[in-house]
């Protein structure tokens, strides 16, 4: 065989799937970003978990952040959700972890960035509205979840860590048209 018909070296085989505890966390600063700050370890349902973090960090951020303080942050942390959400399922050797949260917290900042000022309840109905479409995958957050999944075999790359932010972002927007009809009645 020539030289230039030699085999190519086989590509790596992805890590076994790992599970996130809060000594995986502490390994890198982007598992600390798309596992919430550690809302994404609990045990018992931690999408929903992940969304009342985002609810109590997005009312104590509010105090000191306009609307457009409130875009820029949410500009920044859809990129370094992106780059943290990608990093984080190679890491764990999964497509979509369960434990990765930040998706939820991203997209539920932008609902209520885009509902307020609006009292407690009106909070908690958006607040169920969303986790409704995250956790039914209903439509087109069905559509959103499956168009970038992983490719079985291969570690998540780019494609997969927007996907795992897209159907959220799907629900929120899912759950703002909810709340705007409900307006306009």
């Amino acid at each position: 065989m020539s030289a230039s018909a030699a085999p190519l070296p086989a590509e790596a085989p992805p890590a076994a799937p790992r599970r996130a505890d809060a000594r995986f966390m502490r390994g890198h600063p982007a598992r600390w970003i798309a596992l919430g700050f550690g809302s994404g370890l609990s045990p018992w349902a931690p999408g929903t978990v992940g969304t009342l973090w985002a609810w109590l960090a997005f009312v104590l951020l509010d105090r000191w952040l306009d609307p457009l303080g409130w875009l820029l942050v949410l500009l920044a942390a859809f990129a370094l959700g992106w780059w943290a959400c990608t990093r984080t399922a190679r890491d764990l050797g999964q497509g979509d972890p369960g434990a990765i949260v930040w998706d939820e917290v991203l997209a539920f900042w932008i609902v209520l960035w885009l509902v307020m000022p609006a009292g407690f309840w009106a909070q908690a109905a958006a607040f169920a509205l969303f986790r409704f479409f995250d956790a039914v995958k209903w439509g087109p957050v069905r559509w959103a979840d499956r168009a970038f999944k992983a490719v079985p075999g291969r570690p998540p790359g780019w494609a997969q860590g927007l996907g795992i932010l897209l159907d959220d972002l799907v629900a929120a927007l899912c759950t703002l048209l909810v709340i705007a009809a409900w307006h306009w009645l």
